[in-house]
């Protein structure tokens, strides 16, 4: 998740092509109205049943296996995704529930409220096929104009500014990079003082999933680079261009993308907040890289003074700056012209967005056939107005009562952390304090924002797809950028109502739980405690963790990036965070063959994942006893407490994941797959052990078990 903004999410997503660069979130191109009608009407909710467990296996050789294998027998992935879990069909029903909304907004009535008139209208753009069709290029037309009409260098700067605004990604830093032509710049909480909003600037220009897909030299490697270059030659031919001329354009994309690449920070070292807190005056920045005018930036962009700026990576802005110098004018204006065609494509033409869809995501992530329309439209719309579609998604799908539930479950986590706390015996006394203070300081937020965004300003119409989607990308680039020397906003959320995700933030201090979550299969009001501390119990389990996690436990109670550990606990926990890396440093099969992950770069996820489902059992067995109850009762069907728990949190995870997006994920994203968030983390708890009779020796004992939290 974000890095400057240091937002630490829960799930690896249910639909994984949010991994690849953000125009491609969700596929382009519509598919047979028939289909997406079928895609619809298909829509179910999962539901936990213990008795699909298949006791043709044993749970502790493998209890990924032994719990989801029938699961994932009867629920093949279908065509259009490239990852399918007990989650995919609340996803399905999340969509027909925004779907329902939308299309009743749509209706162009003139008694239509604002929020309704924005987000009716914006659906009715982006679900005319026809007009799209008919329209060509020429949505895009004026900015490719404004590229070609440039004639100096001194001119690229206004331009980047330009692509900012249009596109989404300048706001949006990510665990590898930002997804955006150049760099990416935003007003976020300072780290030292996080009471403070200053601009912040991040390492970008990539088209690919991050820097390794450039600079990696294996053969799968060397042949996506190779498939990359083409899918850049074929869209740059559908935009006009000869093929003499597009095969040029495409190498040069390809050796400036590269150089870029070749200079940003990896994923790894960008995982520790110390290596991107690296605070400069403007004056320096400005040295830092001269052929940008920061000036003309700034003011393109509509930036209020900032008491300094924060660089996530100097060397990449300098190496930027040279490539700036060395390479002519026609090469950036050719590279500046493939990213607006690259970020523009999902909405223009069938065929540019299906070449689109045939890389980014068949190539990379395995898809065999685009979305329906009408999903993809719902994505999108939830991702531009997704706070005035989100007031509508609450009133139907989390009453009251969920919510307060939920929190109910939060507060028995929270206490079941600060007794956990008070306990550990590595811990001194006086870092034992600084540790309670920062739990005691977390902010509970639960299904939505207390107050809803105004999206008054953003002009929608039902004549442009892509020109709907550049108005709001440039409401929300500029609605960050004046963040900057203003009061931090605590109210803030940077995932809408309907996600079903949740996430740590630890510059405000808070864990964050969506009411897309807060639905099956993660989350039955109905299901016993033994059922939702399994499932949903480890998700708020997992959050609070963060919090204490190795990037985490660096930030203090109020957000800011302090030491409060003395140096024998920091040693004493950096031993216990060796254990886990170590054991998350793993053959990845599903992946390809030699495919390895690093368990430095999901060190965080892990640690979160063993410290969420202690808590989350620890809960339970208290909640359990105030009602004169144990975790070795059993219930009608035979289980006992503590085996429907376990069973439930990996019913929660049940997936398949094509190889593709697999070798995706274990290169780009910092948490494990599926299998490894059960297996791996049962394997180090006694209490599973004592579940289901396990013994010394069998694969789900480890031998050295790994525990922080």
């Amino acid at each position: 998740m974000s890095i400057p903004r240091a937002i630490v999410g829960f799930l690896l997503l249910i639909s994984p092509l949010t991994l690849l660069t953000q125009n491609t979130n969700l596929n382009p191109a519509a598919t047979a109205t028939a289909a997406a009608d079928q895609t619809k009407d298909a829509a179910k909710l999962d539901h936990f049943d213990p008795n699909l467990v298949d006791r043709s296996l044993n749970p502790c050789d493998d209890f990924y296996k032994y719990a989801c294998n029938k699961w994932i027998a009867s629920n093949p992935i279908p065509a259009d995704q490239v990852y399918w879990s007990t989650g995919g069909g609340l996803e399905m029903w999340n969509d027909n529930v925004l779907r329902e909304t939308l299309e009743a907004a749509s209706k162009n009535d003139s008694k239509r409220s604002a929020v309704q008139q924005k987000i009716g209208d914006y659906w009715a753009a982006c679900m005319d096929e026809s007009g799209i069709e008919e329209a060509g290029l020429k949505p895009l037309q004026p900015e490719l104009n404004r590229i070609a009409a440039l004639k100096s260098k001194q001119e690229i700067t206004l331009e980047i500014a330009h692509l900012h605004h249009l596109f989404h990604g300048a706001w949006e830093q990510g665990d590898n990079q930002t997804n955006s032509p150049f760099f990416g710049f935003t007003g976020a909480q300072d780290y030292d003082d996080a009471s403070k909003v200053v601009a912040q600037i991040d390492q970008g220009g990539l088209s690919l999933p991050n820097r390794d897909y450039y600079i990696n030299t294996d053969e799968k490697s060397a042949e996506t680079l190779k498939k990359y270059r083409a899918h850049v030659q074929k869209m740059l031919v559908l935009a006009g261009a000869t093929e003499a001329q597009a095969s040029d354009d495409a190498g040069t994309v390809v050796e400036l993308e590269t150089a870029m690449a070749k200079a940003q920070m990896d994923n790894i070292k960008r995982r520790d907040p110390k290596n991107i807190n690296n605070k400069m005056s403007l004056a320096q920045i400005r040295e830092l890289t001269p052929s940008i005018q920061w000036d003309v930036y700034l003011k393109a962009v509509n930036a209020p003074a900032s008491e300094h700026y924060i660089v996530s990576s100097p060397d990449f802005f300098r190496a930027l700056d040279k490539l700036l110098a060395e390479h002519p004018l026609e090469h950036w204006k050719t590279y500046m012209r493939w990213q607006a065609i690259h970020h523009a494509a999902p909405y223009l033409t069938k065929a540019m967005a299906d070449e689109d869809f045939n890389f980014f995501a068949r190539t990379l992530a395995g898809q065999e056939e685009e979305l329906p329309r009408w999903r993809r439209c719902t994505h999108w719309a939830d991702r531009d107005l997704g706070e005035a579609l989100g007031q509508a998604y609450v009133d139907r799908a989390f009453p009251p009562e969920s919510k307060a539930r939920t929190l109910e479950m939060v507060h028995a986590i929270e206490r079941v952390m600060h007794d956990d706390i008070e306990s550990v015996s590595w811990m001194t006394p006086a870092t034992k304090e600084q540790a309670i203070i920062k739990l005691k300081g977390i902010e509970d937020k639960i299904g939505y924002p207390s107050h809803w965004r105004d999206y008054s300003s953003v002009k929608i119409t039902r004549d442009s797809d892509l020109g709907n989607v550049e108005q709001a990308s440039s409401f929300e680039f500029e609605r960050w950028v004046a963040k900057i020397g203003k009061p931090v906003d605590r109210g803030e959320w940077t995932m809408t109502p309907p996600t079903i995700n949740a996430y740590y933030d630890p510059q405000l201090n808070t864990i964050n739980f969506p009411a897309g979550i807060l639905q099956p299969p993660f989350f039955e009001k109905d299901m016993d405690d033994s059922v939702n501390y399994g499932a949903i119990g480890m998700v708020i389990g997992h959050e609070l963790t963060h919090g204490f996690d190795d990037q985490g436990r660096k930030f203090d109670a109020h957000g800011n990036l302090r030491d409060w550990w003395t140096a024998e606990d920091a040693k004493q926990y950096e031993e216990r965070g060796k254990c886990i890396s170590d054991e998350y440093t793993q053959e990845v099969p599903d992946a390809g063959a030699g495919v390895k992950q690093n368990g430095l770069l999901t060190q965080g996820e892990d640690t979160a994942d063993n410290g969420g489902i202690h808590l989350a059992l620890f809960a339970l067995e208290a909640d359990l006893k105030k009602q004169g109850k144990s975790l070795a009762d059993k219930g009608p069907d035979g289980w006992t407490y503590l085996q429907r728990f376990f069973l439930a949190n990996a019913y929660s995870w049940c997936s398949s994941v094509r190889p593709e997006v697999a070798r995706l994920i274990v290169t780009t994203n910092p948490h494990s797959l599926p299998i490894f968030r059960i297996d791996n983390v049962v394997s180090n708890m006694p209490e599973f052990a004592q579940a289901f009779g396990c013994k010394a020796g069998q694969k789900m004992v480890r031998a050295n078990a790994c525990r922080v939290w």
